[in-house]
């Protein structure tokens, strides 16, 4: 939720006619058949079938990480690596096609959702097995909701399966069918089901019963006690070097003429220790793909210039946002008397809205970007235009209009030792505070000091100081000694309540101040109302009206401090079929079972 922090699913824009025309053709490539085929490898088993380019079977795929994947277990992933590699090994009911934005059948061949909105009723395809041979069925579902909901389990996915204040009921009807009752109406419909795994009761429901679930599927993991339904599963583990995934056998999905996917034998993750090293394991040759962790500007540039073999992609702006927030905490009697008086300025809108004036966010896209990005004032990104409030202006970068908020505010000016024009509060101190961000990304460390540059010409003095990311983490969720810091989200979805961890004040996610029983502010508590609002509403236009004054009371009181978003920068060597990124993460491995290699298939460059 380096912080990117994480959120979950995702929703099509408002378009043109000719955007309209665009998505057609997306949705005619990318979007699987509704009609469920029976495959010639087993009468039994209903597949799905995929459009695409027609691929060859065989090789192996060499995609970097840069960093090693802390586990293999859904239920505790919090990491980028770790859900990559297991989003190659795992499965939802209901998934968001990454190209189109829209659902798609995966385990669920069908679903009906009742008058009220209240009841989903979800049919299994026939003849699923898991990665291990073992027959699926509606006990294992029920089982994986069973431990997503458990308080005990602490699973990230639990707040998506609390609507309307209540978890989700899931019934078995049948060994094939299943029903999820909700207390209210989901605005978002059955985007709710992506991205949570169905995991193997078999395998799992005695660590379960024991309480050592999260002891379970490391990375050293035996590869015949973990499974899944996803295209890969476990082969190898070398310790800090790779791991690698073999073809899933029983994998449900298929081409257009009937071949069993996923098309490649293996996947190697390799480990790499920076984005750096990355670019020149992808240049050297020594990869096929760039871009799991979206590739930086500067390296964009170069590999671009120096391309040989490979073609370089920029999908656009994605939905990852990056933000500057300041510590409201309410630490009660643990707060020092330092962190006390300098929360009295964090806590005036006016002070906040000054600095968001005072920022050149044009220059944070020209310089850490390379302008392959969009400058920011909202959660929302251009990536994003169905959900974006076009009724609300971007405010030019006005130091003199930052300077008159600050005088409003009870601030003022006096000479420094060194003759500079230094803030002081109504007390006389000077304005002095640190912006913590992670040392292992750049682009945001680059960020902070561009602030810090920005806010001195307020008379501000701004110190930045890189933590290693886990240090970073501590501070900011944990021991929540901070000044200030520079994060990013990066969604899952387009949809609203992918953020919503974000923007209810009870949020793990809500950074200005975790872990409040109730709104400390009006505008929070008001905020918490119209997400529950958009949650429960049925139609489109009902849930934007509510969403758009979300945006609205988020410009006017600041709490995230919004800066710029990159566009989604990857690359493939052109022997790499099937390659499409998206916006949307994955942003290259979304369609994994489908990616293939032209020289093992024989097939030509397009």
């Amino acid at each position: 939720m380096n912080l990117l922090i994480r959120s979950s699913p995702r929703n099509p824009g408002k378009f043109s006619v000719c955007a309209v025309a665009v998505l057609a053709a997306w949705t005619a490539v990318f979007l699987p058949s509704p009609v469920q085929s029976q495959s010639r490898n087993s009468p039994s088993e209903e597949f799905l079938s995929v459009p695409g380019e027609i691929g060859g079977a065989g090789g192996r795929l060499v995609v970097s990480l840069r960093a090693e994947p802390k586990t293999l277990n859904p239920l505790i992933a919090g990491d980028a690596p770790s859900r990559q590699a297991i989003g190659a090994m795992q499965a939802d009911l209901i998934h968001i096609n990454r190209a189109t934005q829209l659902t798609e059948p995966a385990l669920a061949k069908s679903w009906t959702v009742s008058k009220d909105g209240l009841l989903y009723t979800i049919k299994l395809r026939q003849g699923l097995r898991f990665s291990d041979g073992h027959p699926l069925d509606a006990d294992d579902v029920l089982f994986s909701f069973q431990l997503y909901l458990d308080e005990n389990v602490h699973a990230p996915q639990r707040d998506l399966l609390i609507v309307g204040g209540k978890p989700i009921v899931v019934r078995k009807v049948d060994s094939q069918t299943l029903s999820f009752e909700l207390a209210k109406p989901y605005g978002a419909q059955e985007r709710l089901f992506d991205g949570l795994a169905i995991l193997p009761k078999h395998l799992l429901e005695q660590p379960y019963k024991q309480g050592k679930l999260d002891q379970q599927w490391p990375l050293s993991v035996a590869a015949a006690q973990i499974a899944g339904l996803g295209p890969y599963r476990l082969k190898e583990y070398v310790a800090g070097q790779r791991l690698v995934l073999e073809r899933n056998p029983y994998y449900w999905k298929m081409d257009v003429k009937g071949t069993r996917l996923p098309y490649l034998d293996e996947i190697d993750f390799l480990f790499v220790p920076s984005a750096d090293a990355e670019a020149i394991r992808f240049q050297s040759g020594e990869t096929d793909i760039i871009g799991i962790s979206r590739v930086a500007a500067d390296s964009f540039s170069t590999l671009s210039r120096q391309s040989r073999g490979y073609t370089m992609s920029d999908a656009g702006p994605g939905l990852e946002y990056n933000f500057l927030f300041f510590n409201l905490n309410d630490l009660g009697t643990k707060v020092s008397a330092d962190l006390a008086r300098k929360q009295k300025w964090f806590a005036s809108a006016k002070f906040r809205q000054a600095v968001s004036l005072a920022i050149d966010r044009q220059a944070i896209v020209r310089l850490v970007y390379q302008g392959r990005g969009v400058a920011l004032w909202g959660p929302v990104t251009p990536g994003n235009k169905r959900w974006q409030n076009t009724s609300l202006n971007n405010s030019a970068r006005s130091v003199e209009a930052a300077r008159n908020l600050l005088s409003a505010a009870g601030f003022s000016w006096k000479k420094d030792s060194s003759g500079e024009p230094s803030l002081v509060d109504s007390s006389g101190a000077p304005v002095e505070f640190s912006i913590v961000t992670s040392s292992s990304n750049a682009e945001r460390s680059k960020m902070a000091t561009l602030i810090q540059d920005d806010l001195k010409q307020l008379g501000m003095h701004v110190q930045v100081v890189p933590l290693e990311f886990r240090s970073l983490l501590d501070r900011v969720l944990q021991s929540k000694e901070y000044d200030a810091c520079v994060l990013g989200v990066a969604n899952y979805d387009a949809d609203p309540n992918s953020d919503i961890n974000v923007w209810l004040s009870s949020g793990g996610s809500h950074f200005w101040n975790l872990g409040q029983l109730k709104p400390s502010t009006p505008w929070e508590a008001e905020i918490d109302q119209l997400m529950e609002k958009q949650l429960a509403s049925r139609t489109f236009d009902e849930r934007k009206h509510f969403y758009d004054r979300i945006q609205e009371i988020i410009r006017e009181n600041q709490p995230l401090i919004f800066l710029a978003s990159p566009d989604i920068l990857s690359g493939a060597k052109n022997t790499i079929g099937n390659f499409h990124p998206a916006i949307l993460e994955p942003y290259v491995l979304w369609n994994v079972e489908q990616l293939y290699l032209r020289a093992a298939s024989g097939g030509s460059h397009p």
